[in-house]
């Protein structure tokens, strides 16, 4: 059962890794009544701010469901590491921290993405000073998952989300 469980929280966690780089957008069709032309526009700026803080949250969405799925994948692959040491070793738990440290590593792009996005934005650089370090937490948490501390990694990534949080605050 735990041989089954592990693989798919580790499909689960790469395939919210890997959605963080999608953008949603949502269209409003028109009415006939509704083609009339607008007389005010948004400016650009309420635009990209807005874009921006949607960018944040799909971060905090992704890394908070991240964060809830590793709890038990830590625990499981420290149950596995334990019957390694004691002669039940199975070939799939390297397997799984693989690709656990690779969706740590997926996300830290993500952040350095996402601080590349708000620094080179004009509307959005006065945020970016409180964005700045997410992605180094990001590092943090991916070097300590590559030395196996798991529970410690999503705790560094506990404190990216704080960050993140508190940017989406200020631009509200």
């Amino acid at each position: 059962m735990k041989k089954l469980i592990v693989p798919i929280c580790i499909l689960l966690l790469s395939t919210a890794a890997l959605s963080q780089t999608r953008s949603r957008t949502t269209t409003r069709r028109g009415t006939a009544s509704s083609k009339t032309p607008k007389t005010t526009a948004a400016p650009a700026a309420a635009i990209n701010k807005t874009e921006g803080a949607t960018k944040i949250a799909n971060q905090i969405k992704n890394l908070t469901t991240f964060l809830y799925l590793l709890g038990g994948v830590a625990k499981n692959l420290e149950a596995m590491d334990a019957a390694a040491k004691s002669g039940q070793a199975s070939p799939t738990t390297e397997r799984n921290k693989a690709t656990l440290k690779a969706s740590f590593e997926d996300f830290r792009v993500g952040l350095d993405q996402l601080e590349i996005y708000f620094r080179s934005t004009p509307e959005l650089q006065p945020y970016y000073v409180k964005l700045a370090g997410s992605a180094a937490g990001a590092a943090d948490a991916e070097a300590e998952a590559a030395a196996g501390h798991f529970d410690q990694a999503g705790r560094r990534l506990l404190g990216v989300v704080s960050r993140l949080t508190d940017v989406l605050v200020a631009m509200g």
